[in-house]
C-alpha cells in the first residue's frame, strides 16, 4: 500500500508539472476587440468598465452564460435558472406580462419569493451613466466597490434569494468542469481557470450589446420613413410642456434613449414607506417615492408598467398622467399639471400620444439572432 500511494503521489506531481509546462508555453491570447456602433444621433458616451474591454470572445462567452440555466449552480432539471428565465428577448429582455412563468408579469425567483420591484429592460444599457435598479443602487460612482455596474448585477442575481439564489463558488466550479467552458475563458480572459468576476464580465459584455437604434421614430430622425399625422401629433404632444408634457423625463427627439436614466417622483402615492425608492439610496427626503424614469423603447411589450406593476396597459399609464395625478410634497418640480390632476389629455390626444410611442417599437431588436440563445452550449457541441 505504501509503494502504491507514493506511485500515485509521483504520478500526480508529474501531471500536475505536465499541465504547468503546457500553459507556461501556450501563447498569450489576445482577445479580437468588439466595437459597439454608435447609431445616429446616439451619446457617444459608453458606460464600459476600464478593467472589462468588449471583445468578440467575451461577448460570444456572456451570451452562453446568459442563457445557460446552470448559472444556479444546479443542474436538475427542474433546478435551471438563467438570466434568459426572465429576461426574454421578445419582451425587450423583460419578463413581460405574457410571460408563462411569471403570471402578470410578476417575478420570482427559483425559491418562489418575488422581487421587489418588476423589472427593467435591458435595452442601451451601455448609454447609462446614473445607476441600475429602479433607485439606482448600483452606481459607478459608489463607495461600495462591489456595487458599480453591470458586473455587480449579475453577482447580486445570482446570490439573491428572489433570483437564482445560488452560490458564487459553486457556480464557478461547475462551469470549470463543463466541456468548452475552460476554452471560452481562454479565448476571452487569457485564463482557463474559471473565477467568477469573469463570468459576471463576460455577461455585462454581452448586455452592453444589446441595442435598439431601428423603430420607425429612428427611420423617421434618419429621413428613410414617414410618421402618420396620428404618429406627427403625438410626437409634438410629448415633446410639449402644454400637451403630455413626457419628454422632461423620457427624453424626446433630441434624446433617442428615451430616458434620462434619472429617478422622479411621478405623483403616483402620497405616502412613501418600505419602497426601496431612491430616498433608501440617498437619504435625501426630496427622493422619497423617486423611481427610475425606464425607456420608452419597445414599451408595448414591457409591461406590467411603474416599479409595482400597478398598470397593465400603455393606456391605463395614459390615463394616469393626463387625469390621477396626486400631489405631495415630494412630488418632482417637473410634474407641471399636478393641481389640475394630470395633463387632461382628450380622447384624441391620447390616441395620437399612444401612436407616437407605439413608433418606438423595434421589432429587428426583438429578433435580433445576435442576441438570441445560441442554440447548443459548449458541451453540446
Amino acid at each position: 500500500m505504501k509503494y502504491i500511494l507514493s506511485f500515485l503521489l509521483i504520478l500526480s506531481i508529474l501531471l500536475y508539472s505536465c499541465k504547468q509546462e503546457k500553459e507556461a508555453i501556450e501563447p498569450a491570447h489576445e482577445p479580437t476587440p468588439y466595437k459597439i456602433d454608435i447609431p445616429f444621433g446616439f451619446p457617444t458616451k459608453l458606460n464600459i468598465p476600464a478593467d472589462n474591454a468588449m471583445t468578440e470572445e467575451g461577448v460570444a462567452l456572456g451570451r452562453y452564460l446568459f442563457y445557460d440555466g446552470r448559472l444556479s449552480g444546479r443542474t436538475h432539471p427542474d433546478s435551471l435558472m438563467s438570466c434568459a428565465t426572465c429576461h426574454i428577448q421578445a419582451n425587450s429582455f423583460e419578463a413581460g406580462i405574457n410571460h408563462p412563468l411569471f403570471e402578470g408579469g410578476y417575478v420570482h425567483g427559483i425559491t418562489g419569493i418575488h422581487t421587489h420591484h418588476v423589472m427593467l429592460p435591458m435595452i442601451n444599457l451601455v448609454w447609462n451613466h446614473s445607476g441600475y435598479g429602479w433607485n439606482g443602487f448600483i452606481y459607478k460612482d459608489n463607495n461600495n466597490p462591489n456595487l458599480r455596474n453591470l458586473e455587480d448585477f449579475v453577482r447580486i442575481a445570482v446570490e439573491a434569494e428572489d433570483e437564482l439564489f445560488g452560490d458564487t463558488t459553486t457556480v464557478k466550479k461547475l462551469f470549470q468542469n463543463i466541456d468548452g467552458y475552460p476554452d471560452l475563458f481562454w479565448e476571452a480572459f487569457g485564463s482557463r481557470t474559471i473565477t467568477f468576476k469573469n463570468i459576471e464580465r463576460a455577461i455585462a459584455q454581452f448586455i452592453r450589446t444589446l441595442v435598439s437604434s431601428d423603430s420607425k421614430f429612428d427611420r423617421f430622425i434618419r429621413g428613410e420613413e414617414q410618421l402618420s399625422a396620428s404618429e406627427l401629433n403625438g410626437l409634438v404632444l410629448f415633446t410639449t410642456e402644454e400637451g403630455a408634457d413626457c419628454f422632461h423625463c423620457h427624453g424626446g427627439s433630441g434624446n433617442p434613449l428615451f430616458t434620462t436614466h434619472l429617478f422622479y417622483n411621478n405623483g403616483k402615492d402620497t405616502v412613501f414607506a418600505n419602497l426601496l425608492d431612491r430616498f433608501t439610496i440617498t437619504g435625501n427626503s426630496r427622493h422619497l417615492g423617486a423611481f427610475k424614469a425606464p425607456t420608452l423603447r419597445n414599451i408595448e411589450v414591457t409591461g406590467p408598467y411603474m416599479h409595482d406593476g400597478r398598470f397593465k396597459t400603455i393606456d391605463e399609464v395614459i390615463d394616469f398622467y393626463s387625469h390621477d395625478v396626486l400631489w405631495s410634497p415630494e412630488i418632482d418640480p417637473l410634474m407641471h399639471h399636478v393641481l389640475a390632476g394630470g395633463v387632461q389629455l382628450t380622447p384624441n390626444e391620447k390616441a395620437d400620444l399612444k401612436a407616437f410611442i407605439q413608433s418606438l417599437h423595434d421589432e429587428k431588436f426583438l429578433t435580433n439572432p445576435a442576441y438570441a440563445h445560441p442554440g447548443k452550449f459548449p458541451d453540446e457541441q
